[in-house]
């Protein structure tokens, strides 16, 4: 009689499903409990193969059970039903010891145990379980791969022991024990190599406690899970945010490269170099040269996880050649990515060809790296090459792969629109800084009315620059008028309006009229200017600043457009602002301008200046003013310094609008340097008119212009008391020219005319305008004044 084994009998008596079968497989047993799993019953059973209750093959499954002893089988139930009993099976023997047959049962609580040890097992995340001093009791295969080790291997032996020494691992020891004496769960991210390979991961670890019935914590469940793709994605998305808001802060080309090379440095490699074509560099349009050529780059910038960039082999600033076969130009030429590293053909030739780099490779001790070469392309257009290097470590051990690619080539493209929009709006600013400063005075005209010192800044904002000006245009009869000016708005567009009011402003001057009533004549050309260009967004506007210093009668007439009133340092120390209307701003058309006479003594400093100046460092115009005014009283040696104490006061290192500044000290003629008499309107007068001229001369030490001077005096005084009417006045003023002034009542201006063979007169000016340096007239009250210069001996 066969013997059943004692824990089998034990599982029949607890009501467990059981079945006896033969050597041949037929069944010979069935158990209530294997009725009730099935829904066979023993007489349906008995006598037929157990195989005919096996739904597949069950040649396979009956192997797998005798080699095992135990299986997950799939097994027909009497509803048609398919179900999966976790069997075992053990064999009977005889009262020989021979083998009798076979017992297999399959009892619900072995079914779950088992499953549930397969789930451990097989499951694809990293688990394991410790015990509450951090000791390995299990351990499942996706673990025993990550540690390269087996179960049996970590089994009782410390968390600690098994892992490398670094914070992520203490990290990770005290989060266990943290377990263990909470009895909670808790989460725990790290970034750690694998400890069979070299390649980093992120783990997303669940840690949770394990509990005996009466609730005592027996241990510490572990489910880890590697996360790397998920960590990598969320910190490039995390670098590409970044880069929308940190890269391209400035319109520099420079300072958008560094922001490049110092955004990715460490997160994506260890050194990042940027290099432009010199074009870029200066704003014109890219310039690559022929394909298959050596190419010029300008290292712009570069960064380093070390401090000093020790693996730079080119300085910032110094351009380098690189041959077509390197990867920088490859990348250049193709436009796109080039992935490369230590042991490519092509790159050792370039290191080896390039000392520098040779000699940075010999001092990192033959390091190995990886590399990519992308191309900056912006609208089509290369316009040079980003370098990330990363070197590869056992702490580091990863080469660059197709996401870091993708990365860099995104963030290059980012920065090349940034690096593009630069170079714009360099080429502009230079365009419209030298249209500018070719509009501005290159060189003062010699005058004697007042000694002069300037200064002209450009903004150094992304708004560029703007329409700000300045002159100092000599007047007649020594007078001088000093110009300063605004336009709004920058960019090349104000530069262009600035030279247009700056010539108008040269030619309503020239007509000699007095301050309002230029602006008057300026204000209706910025009409016409505005209604031209309608079509600009938000038209024309400026404000200027006109005055004329007379160092005869030592006064200064004043109007303006819209614009500050000037500052006066008078001799005595005392700073005022001159009390005047500041007028409309030009453009607004159909408003009077208001002029203002002040007296300026001789060594008087006149400050003209732009609304940038007293606005600058967020000041309000009151304050701007008041500090202007301080300046000013202080000691200086000299105009020159003035000026600069005063931008070095009101200034920030970086103005936010254009700024000029012209400082005027006002001289005076000495009494004994101008002449005057009051004629009579007699033709009579003309020879006395004459004679004083000539024995004023005489005083002067001036008998050589005598002869030219007596034939200007007759004619224009001939002409004064034939067309203009009393009251005439005719006055000589010596200076660095001899100048000769005759005054009449009429407003009508004389001009040149050619006369007749026959004709008595009509020759007066034109020998005038032939014996003189120049001539001209210019209204004076209710009448005019005609005046001549004169060059005079050894001027």
């Amino acid at each position: 009689m066969a013997t059943i084994p004692h824990e089998m009998g034990h599982a029949a008596v607890a009501g467990d499903a059981l079945a006896v079968v033969d050597t041949h497989g037929i069944v010979t047993g069935w158990s209530e409990g294997a009725c009730l799993l099935t829904g066979f019953s023993a007489r349906e059973v008995s006598g037929h193969p157990v195989s005919a209750l096996v739904d597949g093959n069950a040649v396979a499954v009956w192997r797998s059970l005798r080699r095992g002893g135990g299986s997950v089988v799939a097994v027909r139930r009497q509803d048609g039903r398919r179900a999966q009993l976790a069997l075992r099976v053990c064999p009977l023997h005889g009262a020989q010891g021979l083998r009798a047959g076979y017992v297999i049962t399959a009892a619900p609580e072995d079914r779950d145990r088992t499953l549930g040890e397969l789930a451990f097992r097989q499951a694809p995340l990293s688990m394991s379980v410790f015990d509450t001093e951090q000791r390995y009791l299990r351990v499942n295969d996706a673990a025993c791969r990550a540690f390269g080790l087996q179960e049996a291997e970590l089994r009782g032996r410390f968390f600690p022991e098994t892992v490398e020494n670094a914070e992520h691992s203490r990290g990770f020891l005290r989060h266990l024990r943290k377990v263990v004496e909470t009895g909670r769960p808790v989460h725990y991210e790290s970034w750690t190599n694998e400890p069979t390979g070299l390649r980093r991961h992120a783990w997303n670890s669940e840690l949770w406690p394990l509990r005996d019935p009466s609730g005592q914590v027996l241990g510490v469940a572990l489910a880890a899970f590697d996360s790397s793709e998920q960590h990598w994605a969320r910190q490039r998305l995390a670098m590409l945010n970044e880069a929308a808001a940190s890269i391209g802060t400035k319109l520099d080309v420079v300072h958008t490269a560094r922001e490049l090379a110092e955004l990715v440095v460490p997160r994506l490699a260890d050194f990042v170099s940027v290099d432009l074509l010199d074009s870029v560099v200066r704003g014109e349009e890219p310039t690559v040269g022929p394909v298959g050529a050596d190419v010029e780059l300008r290292r712009v910038a570069h960064h380093s996880r070390s401090a000093g960039v020790p693996e730079a082999a080119v300085d910032l600033g110094t351009a380098d050649v690189y041959p077509p076969f390197s990867p920088p130009i490859r990348a250049l030429a193709t436009g796109r990515a080039v992935l490369t590293g230590t042991g490519a053909p092509d790159l050792d030739i370039w290191l080896a060809l390039h000392g520098p780099r040779s000699a940075k490779l010999r001092e990192g001790d033959g390091e190995h790296f990886s590399m990519m070469a992308v191309p900056l392309v912006a609208r089509g257009t290369t316009l040079g090459v980003a370098v990330f290097v990363r070197a590869l470590t056992a702490q580091s051990p990863d080469p660059f792969d197709q996401d870091d690619i993708s990365l860099a080539e995104e963030l290059a493209s980012r920065a090349a629109v940034c690096v593009d929009n630069a170079r714009r709006y360099t080429r502009e600013r230079t365009t419209a800084l030298a249209l500018q400063r070719s509009l501005l005075p290159q060189a003062m005209e010699a005058q004697a009315a007042v000694e002069v010192a300037s200064r002209y800044l450009p903004a150094l904002s992304q708004a560029g620059v703007g329409g700000d000006w300045f002159d100092v245009i000599p007047l007649s009869g020594t007078r001088v008028a000093l110009v300063v000016g605004d336009v709004a708005g920058h960019g090349i567009h104000a530069s262009v309006t600035m030279g247009r009011l700056r010539t108008a402003v040269w030619t309503l001057a020239d007509v000699d009229l007095p301050p309002d009533e230029l602006l008057t004549h300026l204000d209706d050309l910025v009409s016409h200017l505005a209604a031209d260009e309608s079509t600009v967004a938000g038209g024309v506007g400026a404000t200027c600043l006109y005055a004329v210093y007379d160092p005869v009668d030592r006064r200064c007439t004043l109007a303006a457009a819209g614009h500050p009133p000037p500052v006066v340092l008078f001799p005595d120390g005392t700073v005022e602002v001159v009390g005047m209307s500041a007028g409309p701003m030009l453009g607004v058309g159909g408003l009077p301008f208001e002029a203002t006479e002040v007296a300026l003594p001789e060594g008087s400093v006149l400050a003209l200046y732009t609304d940038g100046l007293v606005e600058a460092r967020d000041l309000d115009v009151d304050a701007g003013t008041a500090t202007l005014c301080a300046t000013l009283a202080a000691p200086a040696t000299g105009l020159e310094d003035v000026c600069d104490t005063v931008l070095k006061a009101l200034l920030p290192e970086r103005p936010a609008d254009d700024v000029a500044l012209l400082l005027a000290r006002t001289r005076a003629l000495d009494t004994g340097q101008v002449a005057v008499w009051d004629l009579p309107a007699d033709p009579a007068v003309v020879a006395t008119a004459r004679q004083n001229a000539t024995e004023q001369l005489t005083r002067w030490g001036l008998d050589e212009a005598a002869f030219v001077t007596e034939l200007v005096v007759s004619e224009l005084v001939t002409n004064a008391i034939r067309y203009g009417g009393s009251p005439i006045q005719l006055r000589l003023i010596r200076d660095r020219t001899l100048i000769c002034e005759v005054s009449d009542a009429s407003s009508t201006t004389p001009h040149l005319r050619r006369a007749r063979a026959y004709d008595e007169g009509g020759r007066g000016l034109l020998l005038v305008a032939q014996l003189t340096e120049r001539w001209g007239t210019r209204p004076c009250g209710g009448g005019k004044i005609i005046w001549a210069e004169q060059t005079l001996p050894d001027h």
